[in-house]
């Protein structure tokens, strides 16, 4: 993450290289001469555990490289000559998706290597900038720390060109950390040499070459596409160590890619553009399908996924907001993607981008019977969006913060649908679920994300409708929030199935978004 250097965090980790030490025993006071040349004896002192430059001996057949490769716009590596980068997309699955803006967080490296680090977003780890300031790496910390509490002989490495990657987001416990001064080259050999040679159970690199060159020539420059291809080629050489590891093919590797954020066209990063807000994961492993692709994977989702293949158990209690990869299942709205339509009212999305539609999914419905008419099309009622076409409408809104959907998701927008004349009366829409079975049950929960936000006069009510009776109010929505929902329900006695109904109104105020709905035991 390159910024001028005389506000940049500079605070570097020193990596311990010696050779452990091993302490012999003391005998007692007062033993005898030979019972005291019997303690100092080294065959009387514990083996110490073996390293390699201070990295101790891994333990594990599954093993994890996870590799940062800074500022990197995704539009911009596909077009590049990247084949080690392309090699890695082309063995395994490619996600995008887009990254927080403002006030969630800015785009800036603080908190983007830390929402990698530690699996949730900004609003719960708090690194809003490059000072790391309020850092609450003590309640989420990285994912080196927690393998290491959850087994203490696990082997982790970290090694950062940018130095508060050692000194700031991998903070913790991880048993070698190397702060590289802005040096990839070093970055990639050093790696090089501790993945052939050593054997680390986990491993995370990160590279800053391509931010460098962002901030120097911008993001759209010659020079921003030269350092893709540079830092590509040190990807490669890291790679390669690992395949020359004698114990390669017996060692079941997952090798991961991401980015902490985009850049300008002219070079910068901290807004809330498009461009600025690119990201990707590339997941090369058993398991990943060669050449597939997602929108619902996000950088969030690398820790837990590190977690899971190292075998370390996830505790609910962490409240991490990711989730290991294989377990991501897609929803009903997930599969409207390939119908979307491009704008029809708005002005500001480009032409080519296609991401809304009024139809719903299977068994879904929209009750508009309260809707005034006109408005702006897209928005009238409730609408199934993406996100780079619903935050393009307007920025700085607040439209960046809805991190925790995925892929396609639902929303209502008051301030949108106001834009354009539209008769008397005020936003008033209810998306309507299928029947949830529930014969047997006493007891349900309603999970889904959201992102309630208000600026106006607005409300949000989540209805629960046992077979053909009257609507129940679960939750009232009247201030933001931002969260997974896991509501209770009660089920009455001989009840066999459930609606859902999510009713939002509005005047000229914020929106509603809701993804991933289940309802159930």
């Amino acid at each position: 993450m390159r910024i001028p250097r005389s506000t940049r965090t500079v605070t570097v980790a020193t990596a311990v290289a010696a050779a452990a030490t091993v302490l012999l025993p003391s005998a007692p006071a007062g033993a005898s001469p030979a019972a005291s040349a019997a303690a100092a004896s080294p065959i009387a002192a514990a083996p110490a555990a073996p390293t390699y430059k201070g990295l101790p001996d891994g333990t594990k057949q599954a093993k994890t490289l996870v590799i940062g490769v800074d500022g990197t716009r995704y539009d911009k590596l596909a077009a590049a000559d990247a084949p080690n980068l392309k090699a890695l997309m082309a063995g395994g699955m490619t996600a995008t998706s887009n990254l927080y803006a403002n006030p969630l967080a800015p785009t800036l490296s603080g908190p983007g290597w830390s929402t990698i680090a530690t699996g949730v977003w900004p609003d719960k780890h708090q690194v809003k900038d490059n000072a790391f300031t309020g850092a609450r790496f003590d309640q989420y910390p990285d994912f080196a720390s927690r393998l290491e509490a959850a087994d203490p002989a696990a082997s982790t490495l970290v090694i950062g060109s940018w130095n508060p990657i050692t000194g700031n987001v991998f903070n913790g416990k991880a048993d070698l950390r190397i702060a590289e001064n802005e040096n990839d080259a070093k970055t990639a050999s050093d790696a090089a040499d501790y993945l052939a040679h050593g054997n680390p159970d986990t491993a995370f690199l990160h590279f800053d070459g391509i931010d460098e060159a962002g901030h120097a020539s911008g993001g759209a420059s010659a020079q921003y596409a030269a350092a893709i291809h540079t830092v590509d080629a040190l990807v490669g050489q890291v790679v390669q160590a690992v395949k020359s590891r004698p114990a390669y093919g017996s060692e079941d590797w997952l090798i991961v890619v991401t980015t902490d954020h985009g850049h300008t066209d002219a070079g910068g990063h901290g807004g809330n553009s498009a461009n600025e807000r690119q990201t990707f994961v590339i997941a090369d492993g058993a398991g990943y399908p060669a050449g597939s692709r997602r929108y619902d994977v996000k950088p969030v989702d690398i820790a837990p996924t590190v977690l899971k293949h190292e075998g370390a158990p996830i505790d609910p209690a962490w409240r991490l907001d990711g989730q290991p990869i294989d377990e991501i299942a897609p929803d009903a709205f997930d599969a409207l993607r390939p119908a979307l339509q491009g704008r029809v009212d708005e002005t500001g999305i480009p032409a080519t981008v296609r991401g809304w539609t009024h139809t719903p999914p299977s068994g879904w419905s929209i009750d508009n019977s309260r809707m005034p008419s006109g408005g702006v099309t897209e928005w009238r009622g409730w609408a199934f969006a993406t996100d780079e076409f619903w935050s393009a409408t307007q920025l700085g809104q607040g439209r960046e913060t809805n991190v925790r959907a995925r892929n396609v998701f639902a929303v209502a927008d008051s301030d949108e649908w106001d834009d354009k004349a539209h008769g008397a009366g005020q936003f008033d829409s209810t998306l309507v679920s299928p029947a949830y079975p529930v014969a047997g049950l006493g007891r349900a929960t309603l999970s889904f994300a959201t992102n309630y936000k208000v600026d106006g006069p607005q409300t949000g009510d989540v209805y629960v409708v046992f077979d053909n009776g009257a609507p129940q109010l679960v939750k009232s929505y009247r201030a933001d929030l931002n969260t997974v929902e896991h509501l209770p329900v009660t089920v009455p006695a001989g009840a066999t199935t459930a609606r859902l109904q999510f009713r939002y109104t509005g005047t000229n105020s914020a929106f509603w978004t809701v993804d991933q709905v289940s309802f159930g035991a």
